[in-house]
């Protein structure tokens, strides 16, 4: 039996994160538990005695927390709706019903913990060597390994949640509500700026919430309350709680993920306030429930009010471990012994403060090895230390059921990094700094080795006026505080190997010492290939607490420094998320042309069409294939009139704008006149029709080229990033939304459109694909002779200002000849009979020319143009299929 005596909850000012008036009641594995509200169900099981709450993923190891921050993988449980879900970050509610993950048997009796017995038979990798052969022999083992892969278990009845996106912006972001970052976003938003202040757990305030950064509690406490006070007085900072920031991108975009929401946002400044991450010391036994970081213990006691053990062992390696013995002497919990994996410590005040208490000081000592009774810490052995890492032949025991690790910290670097910033690791000091940050983005706090409290507040205040500054465009200078780093802030080896192994470095994929060392022996020397062929790091602590012990590792295995070594790459997301935050409903804006409003009044019945909202037709839905059919009649007849101004529109501008339309569309482009269009097709390198549309040469120097509504972004894009390879004397403008065109279609069109003008509309002066510039109804328009629906018609484009104007001519032009608008629905009816194509609706992802029968169209004699060679090569081959038009009988 794993679980503890129960000890009652600790008496105020300890828990500051729970509310002793609201009890809650839920259930863990069948079992009633009390808590109350703010307890995670980590700190609610543990105040109940309750230690072990998962099994390890590879031998079914038993796990309790380790970092009571979420940081770690031992205290994933299943939920109702949702399997793998951190039990130190997930808040009790009333009737929660929790259980234990990855058993087989039961949490306490797991049957499938012997594999332990056979760690040896299972070495570093042995999954690429071992079921490969005889040929066929994976199908035999599949059936043993699939139904015991994964950990938790998906509730395929679970009551859908809705989940959307949302974009947002601001001058200045912070991340990390902690002390530096508190102060930072007070800063920023003193001087003026816009401020988003995020925080992924449920209150601000980071470590001075626990933590012991001074002689005094009072101190965290009044510089906790100065700081949200002055926070909730600046109307220009918003504060997100419970949201996490997973991914940096380029120019601060920054995608934070909450429970229900993900925001995209953007900034112009990014300050990046993320703390550091403790390190677990590496020694047999180091995973038993009972073995804690110190930050942890510092959590229970301070946030949750619970007393974690009655007696304890600190294994010390930098000055606050010395704290966390303040910190459960004054708990009540009788600490054993500091073993300081030190020789000669610093002598601060903390460490005096121990001494003066007559607590047992083993400096120049090391915890060898960690034993179990009940699936919990009984007793640790302690040896000397004779070199780095190697321990003497003699020891002592010590009886505890709480070993404390405190050693050392890194830097909380993964955003950074996914930024192109580089960690560096100085081996003299055994300490951490981040460079090469991209422009705008700036660290505060303990990422930037601003350890003591005064300093860190100084430097987080300075450095943020002056980054506010600069998002709101004024000059700034300030001064470059160094790097504080705190007095033997990271022991440089805190790793002892033990014959007998079970010295874990990877709590989630129960890898040793051995088996880093081992994919090293095996080839496997660069720490990205021991990553890979370890798997270390790839768990769902994603290497927080294995980087840097395995980055020791395979330094001290291949002969070089940890700097030379380095640490695996960080990539996004930080943490995990929710799939449904990703695949949730999407943030479409709300387009409208300028004749939307005449729509309406006109009864359509409005479709999205990318971003854009038009008539699909005009009448009800009761009568849609009556209204549509009469549409399409009356182009055929008479006139109709159809909006749009949702064609993409592009400006090439420049002397050399023929040959780039060369190099970029499948037909030729140089020898087209002023005054005429040419239909251009675009494929991509594979010989893919990605978009079509309309080149109108307008002047020697300038085309105009339509795009479809859905592709006109994807075609600037393309056109931008082709022309920085080319380097052609262009300018390429996206005037999409600068422009809004009609397009009158049927017999009568001419007649319509000569009232309004005065240009000459016969075959002769305006053939078929031709194109000029005049006025229409007053208005400059660039018109086009084009006839997408299979009937005369003239596509008429002119500035955005005067869409509603030329509109309304139109229409009252076209009064006697019968004129009426027609929606998308008649305009695709009458395009089908035409034969003309629908990029994206008649096309597929594999569409090529060939296949819409459009060979006339791919000018073979260019030089090149983009997907030249793919096409040649498919033209050798015969077409699967072909894009083929019907005709039926009446």
């Amino acid at each position: 039996m794993s679980k503890l005596p129960k000890s009652p909850r600790l008496a105020p000012p300890y828990g500051n994160s729970i509310d002793r008036d609201k009890p809650i009641d839920f259930e863990f594995d069948g079992k009633k538990i009390k808590g109350f509200k703010g307890d995670t169900i980590a700190s609610a099981l543990i105040a109940n005695g309750q230690w072990l709450m998962s099994r390890s993923f590879k031998y079914h190891r038993p796990r309790a927390p380790l970092t009571m921050a979420g940081q770690d993988a031992n205290t994933l449980v299943q939920l109702q709706d949702a399997p793998n879900s951190l039990g130190d970050v997930v808040q009790i509610t009333p009737g929660l019903l929790v259980a234990s993950q990855n058993t087989t048997g039961s949490l306490e009796r797991d049957w499938m913990s012997s594999l332990g017995l056979l760690s040896k038979f299972l070495p570093v990798g042995f999954y690429y060597k071992a079921f490969y052969r005889p040929r066929g022999i994976w199908e035999w083992w599949a059936k043993f390994f699939r139904p015991r892969a994964g950990l938790g278990v998906i509730n395929v009845d679970a009551v859908e949640v809705e989940r959307d996106k949302q974009y947002c912006f601001c001058d200045v972001v912070v991340v990390g509500g902690g002390a530096a970052g508190m102060q930072a976003a007070i800063a920023a938003g003193e001087a003026g700026a816009d401020v988003i202040l995020i925080e992924e757990s449920h209150s601000l305030g980071g470590s001075l919430l626990y933590q012991r950064s001074s002689d005094s509690a009072q101190v965290e406490h009044e510089t906790l309350a100065k700081l949200q006070q002055a926070i909730a007085q600046q109307k220009n900072i918003k504060v997100m709680l419970n949201a996490v920031v997973n991914s940096w991108h380029t120019e601060h975009w920054l995608a934070v993920s909450t429970e229900q929401r993900l925001f995209k946002l953007r900034a112009k400044q990014t300050i990046l306030a993320t703390g550091v991450l403790e390190q677990p010391a590496v020694f047999r036994g180091n995973d038993i429930p009972g073995v804690v970081m110190g930050s942890a213990v510092q959590r229970l006691l301070k946030k949750y009010a619970v007393k974690p053990a009655e007696r304890a062992v600190i294994l010390a390696g930098n000055d606050e471990a010395y704290g966390v013995a303040l910190d459960l002497v004054e708990a009540g919990v009788a600490v054993s012994a500091v073993i300081d994996l030190r020789v000669k410590p610093f002598k601060s005040q903390r460490f005096q403060a121990v001494a003066d208490l007559g607590l047992c000081i083993k400096t120049g000592h090391a915890v060898y090895q960690a034993r179990c009774k009940q699936n919990h810490l009984s007793s640790v052995q302690v040896r000397a230390i004779e070199s780095s890492g190697q321990c003497g032949t003699q020891g002592f025991n010590i009886d505890c059921d709480l070993l404390v690790m405190s050693v050392g910290f890194m830097p909380t670097y993964q955003l950074a990094c996914q930024a192109g910033a580089q960690l560096d690791y100085d081996d003299d000091h055994a300490s951490f700094h981040l460079r090469n940050l991209p422009s705008g983005m700036h660290l505060v706090g303990a990422v930037a080795g601003q350890w003591p409290l005064r300093a860190s507040l100084r430097h987080a205040s300075d450095l943020a006026k002056a980054v506010a500054n600069d998002a709101l465009g004024f000059d700034y200078s300030y001064p470059l505080t160094s790097s504080m780093e705190h007095h033997g802030l990271n022991h440089p080896w805190p790793i002892f190997p033990h014959p007998k192994g079970k010295e874990f470095v990877d709590f989630d994929e129960d890898l040793t010492i051995n088996d880093i060392i081992n994919a090293t022996k095996d080839g496997y020397e660069h720490i990205q290939l021991v990553k890979r062929y370890s798997t270390c790091g790839m768990g769902p602590s994603q290497g927080r607490q294995s980087a840097l012990a395995a980055a020791r590792l395979v330094a001290k295995a291949t002969n070089k420094t940890v700097a030379q070594t380095g640490v695996t790459t960080a990539r996004p997301p930080f943490t995990q998320e929710p799939l449904g935050v990703n695949a949730g409903r999407s943030f479409f804006p709300h387009r409208h042309t300028p004749m939307h409003h005449h729509h309406l009044a006109a009864g359509a019945t409005m479709m999205q069409a990318g971003t854009w909202y038009r008539p699909a037709y005009y009448g009800s839905d009761d009568q849609r294939q009556r209204c549509i059919q009469a549409e399409a009649q009356n182009v055929r007849e008479a006139v109709g009139l159809i909006d749009v101004s949702t064609l993409g529109g592009l400006d090439i501008r420049g002397q050399d704008a023929a040959e780039f339309l060369n190099r970029l569309y499948t037909s030729r482009f140089e020898k087209v006149a002023v005054g005429r269009s040419k239909y251009a097709v675009l494929c991509n390198e594979a010989g893919v029709v990605i978009d079509d549309g309309v080149a109108c040469r307008l002047a020697q120097d300038h085309f105009y080229i339509t795009a479809t509504t859905g592709g006109v972004d994807r075609v600037f894009q393309t056109m931008l990033r082709w022309n920085v390879q080319w380097q052609l004397d262009i300018d390429i403008s996206n005037v999409t939304s600068a422009y809004c065109a009609v397009n009158l279609a049927g017999p009568k069109a001419k007649k319509v459109l000569s009232t309004l003008c005065s240009a000459d509309l016969s075959q002769e002066a305006f053939p078929y694909m031709g194109v000029q510039q005049f006025d229409v109804a007053g208005i400059p328009a660039r018109v086009m002779r084009v006839g997408f629906v299979g009937e005369l018609g003239y596509e008429i484009h002119v500035p955005n200002l005067f869409g509603k104007a030329l509109w309304e001519a139109l229409m009252h032009a076209g009064a006697d000849q019968g004129i009426r608008p027609f929606g998308v629905e008649a305009q695709r009816l009458l395009r089908l009979e035409k034969g003309h194509v629908i990029i994206g609706q008649d096309t597929d992802a594999m569409t090529t020319p060939a296949e819409l029968q459009m060979r006339w169209a791919v000018a073979n004699s260019k030089d090149d143009f983009i997907g030249k060679r793919s096409l040649s090569e498919l033209d050798k081959l015969s077409p699967q299929r072909k894009l083929a038009g019907f005709v039926f009988d009446a």
